[in-house]
């Protein structure tokens, strides 16, 4: 399904596929808590990688857990 924002066309599918994958890891990891509700920063993150081009599914999950991995560990005391 495709869904206009402004000017860009958005793929729903793609966005709504790729935040399932990273919202499985990053709940079953820990970044993230283990709860029914859309993590609405993952969401946005997910949204602004698609808009600034990168359109696969699998891709767009795992640089959004990248950058969550990372947050998580720039927060955390003691992290390296």
């Amino acid at each position: 399904m495709l869904v206009e924002r402004g000017l860009h066309i958005m793929n729903v599918d793609v966005i709504g596929k790729a935040y399932d994958i990273a919202a499985v890891y990053l709940r079953r990891t820990g970044v993230i808590p283990d709860d029914a509700a859309t993590h609405d920063e993952l969401l946005e993150t997910i949204v602004k990688l698609f808009e600034r081009g990168d359109t696969r599914q699998l891709s767009l999950a795992n640089r959004a857990i990248a950058k969550f991995e990372a947050a998580q560990r720039a927060t955390t005391p003691g992290a390296s």
